[in-house]
């Protein structure tokens, strides 16, 4: 029975066995009542031993299981805390993404806008125009406007060059003519005009770059090519304000 214990119960039956060795030796003094009273005694002992070892070990292992269990609870909060505060950090992260994005794309959205081609009416015509040639031709006729005739000249050339498919490039070839006609340099302002008549004949400035060419024409004393212009416009455009103008003014080459 005493090999069944626990170690520790083992060890405490064995200094009890020790105290009782005495009464082994005067075992011939004891009668045999009185020895298994002894054992008795003795397994009583024992026995009472075991459950006071038995107790104070399995207090002992709650004891440290429960300190186990709270080590192990600290760890786990420390851990929670630290996923939280992770947790935070990517929250915020994405909030401040987000707003990012959505002011990436509200800025790319209104570059595109201001790229997008504008409905406006030119001459009466309505016409899709892209920003950038907008922007470049209305800073050309400003410049027109303000007498800069040799760098609206400038401009304006460089915009027909640029923007040869624009609709304002009947209007920009037209007064790059009377850029160069300010300037008093008939010849470019003539072959301007022509440019106009030749490419945008259906270009409401045809029949003013018509007049112009016929105008500048009798400035150069060439009434041939001037009375030749003139006609010629009549003829092309007979109902404009133009031709109107050119029959007034061929009696005055005779």
């Amino acid at each position: 029975m005493i090999t069944l214990l626990k170690p520790r119960l083992f060890a405490a039956a064995c200094l009890a066995l020790a105290s009782a060795m005495p009464l082994s030796a005067s075992a011939g003094i004891l009668d045999d009542n009185e020895a298994r009273k002894a054992i008795l005694d003795l397994r009583t002992k024992i026995d009472s031993l075991s459950r006071d070892v038995n107790a104070r070990i399995d207090t002992k292992a709650d004891k440290t299981a429960a300190l186990e269990m709270v080590n192990q609870n600290e760890q786990m909060t420390a851990e929670i805390a630290k996923l939280r505060g992770q947790l935070e950090v990517l929250s915020n992260e994405i909030v401040t993404a987000q707003k990012r994005q959505k002011d990436f794309y509200a800025d790319l959205d209104a570059r595109i806008r201001k790229l997008e081609p504008r409905q406006v009416v030119i001459d009466g015509q309505e016409a899709a125009v892209a920003a950038d040639e907008q922007g470049s031709y209305d800073v050309a006729m400003a410049t027109f406007k303000a007498g800069d005739y040799q760098t609206a000249a400038n401009q304006l050339n460089e915009f027909v060059r640029r923007y040869p498919q624009s609709s304002y490039a009947s209007n920009a070839q037209y007064w790059l003519g009377n850029a160069y006609y300010a300037q008093r340099d008939c010849k470019k302002a003539i072959a301007s005009q022509q440019v106009v008549v030749s490419t945008y004949a259906d270009s409401a400035k045809a029949p003013d770059a018509m007049l112009n060419i016929g105008t500048c024409h009798a400035e150069l004393k060439d009434k041939k090519a001037a009375t030749k212009a003139l006609k010629d416009l009549i003829a092309k455009y007979p109902d404009s304000a133009a031709a109107q103008a050119a029959r007034d003014r061929l009696p005055t080459l005779k």
